[in-house]
């Protein structure tokens, strides 16, 4: 059997799903761009997109829901200067998009001379980071069902004290087709699947909640026995440690953050503030700092997009472009900022491969992929150890950033306070509160313990959503204030 390279094998499959049943083929696409570029315009592209996704959740023992959806359809985007104009149709048809692109291009006006010469058709370069496997169809449903039911009986073998279990397994086809103005072709085809359990612990009439889970860009069978018994480890052990936590002291202190998770408030404090759009309108708390020390010496903050088969992880990105291992902050000095096409013409650098968009219905932006710290060179113990009064996070749930000034709000969903060394006892209501550029700078230990997450995380930002990755090492922060409870 012969095979085709992988970047022209996903382009054969985004075609047979997203033209060939549409009467379409590429100089369908050709002359959809060439009606755009009939205007001035600095940029365009048509994404198209087919999306298959299915979900299962289990409450009280039982498998309550499944949902099951396809989606599929075609964005249309022009680019003049900094203005963008965009339409969409769930309609994939010759008329359909003709009618997109006479629409968009009215962002400029008309007034080329002549034909304008044809651009030549070229495949995008792109990475390898995963299969093109349909992770729906690695399980059939009896035994997505089995699983979700492990999940279930598992837990509450754990201990008695486990009230209620929830589950949820998550699966995602996801087939895009890329065609931009300049005669570049590109296509990605990515499979996402995600298990969620949440268990309720129960004790003297107190219940606490604890979380695990995980996911990638695999099919089902990476939820082996194995990696089911870790996900429902770390929730009923969160579970049964919130139910000895006290009320957390406030005040300011010393903060040592966990590996893994623990890089969202990375991710929000700091990446966010990175990302290109912000930075060329000056509303970043980094705007204009390339080349100056923006953290302690150590701090090394990476957004990488070709991690193999990791949650935010990309072969290209939603513009065509390729992803890259994109070094913003090395050794506490600012290098660079994350990019999309848009933000990188009008800032006069490349761009980064981190044009990414929610759907075909949504614009690309700058925004980040799996981003994360490197590791240092301090054992993990001595850092814990080092606290003579603080608190120690290894686990967070929500948080709130404001980019333009940069301060930060996250609750830390397990905690422990810490005394001489010692982990004393677990604490509940812990807020950390800070500033992200200024936490940066107060970084005096970190551990060689650098980890990613699980493979849970989505990030939001102007009304889109998106997986990403997020990862660090154990991390000392001195000078942090802790909103608690006592």
């Amino acid at each position: 059997m012969i095979s085709r390279e992988p970047t022209i094998e996903r382009l054969a499959t985004a075609q047979q799903l997203l033209l060939t049943p549409f009467g379409l083929d590429e100089s369908h696409l050709s002359r959809a761009l060439a009606e755009i570029t009939a205007h001035k315009v600095d940029d365009a592209d048509l994404y198209f997109q087919y999306t298959r996704s299915e979900g299962w959740s289990l409450e009280e023992g039982i498998v309550k829901t499944g949902s099951f959806s396809i989606d599929q359809g075609v964005g249309v985007r022009a680019v003049s200067g900094e203005k963008t104009a965009f339409a969409y149709s769930d309609d994939i048809s010759e008329a359909s998009l003709l009618d997109a692109a006479r629409t968009v291009r009215t962002i400029s006006a008309a007034g080329r001379n002549g034909r304008v010469k044809a651009p030549v058709r070229k495949v995008a370069t792109s990475r390898s980071l995963y299969g093109g496997v349909d992770p729906i169809s690695t399980l059939d449903s009896t035994a997505k069902v089995e699983l979700l039911g492990k999940v279930e009986k598992l837990a509450r073998s754990r201990d008695p004290r486990v009230a209620q279990v929830m589950a949820g397994l998550a699966s995602e086809y996801d087939v895009v087709l890329v065609a931009r103005a300049d005669g570049t072709l590109a296509a990605d085809v990515r499979p996402l699947v995600r298990l969620s359990v949440t268990v309720i612990a129960e004790q003297n009439g107190r219940r606490e909640m604890g979380s695990g889970g995980g996911g990638g860009r695999f099919g089902l069978a990476y939820f082996d026995d194995a990696q089911i018994a870790e996900y429902v480890d770390q929730a009923v052990q969160q579970a049964l440690t919130n139910l000895e936590s006290r009320p957390a002291p406030a005040g300011e202190m010393t903060v040592v953050l966990g590996p893994g998770w623990p890089g969202i408030l990375l991710h929000e404090a700091i990446g966010h503030g990175l990302e290109g759009d912000f930075n060329r309108k000056g509303s970043s708390a980094f705007s204009g700092r390339i080349g100056e020390r923006v953290a302690a010496k150590g701090v090394t903050v990476l957004d990488d997009g070709t991690i193999a088969d990791r949650r935010g992880s990309l072969n290209v990105d939603d513009e065509g472009n390729a992803t890259q291992r994109n070094v913003l902050i090395e050794d506490g000095i600012l290098k660079g900022y994350i990019q999309d096409s848009l933000n990188a013409r009008l800032m006069k650098v490349p761009p980064t491969g981190n044009g990414r968009r929610e759907s075909y219905a949504h614009v690309p932006m700058p925004r980040m992929t799996n981003t994360y710290m490197l590791g240092g060179d301090r054992v993990p113990e001595e850092i814990v150890a080092s606290i003579k009064k603080g608190l120690y996070a290894t686990n967070f749930g929500g948080g709130q950033v404001d980019i333009t000034s940069g301060k930060f709000v996250f609750s830390a969903s397990e905690a422990y306070w810490v005394e001489n060394g010692k982990i004393q006892y677990p604490v509940k209501g812990a807020t950390l509160v800070g500033n992200g550029p200024d936490a940066l700078t107060r970084v005096t230990m970190i551990g060689n313990d650098m980890a990613l997450d699980s493979g849970v995380g989505t990030c939001g930002k102007e009304g889109q959503s998106v997986p990403v990755g997020v990862g660090q090492p154990t991390l000392r922060i001195d000078g942090l204030t802790v909103g608690g409870t006592a």
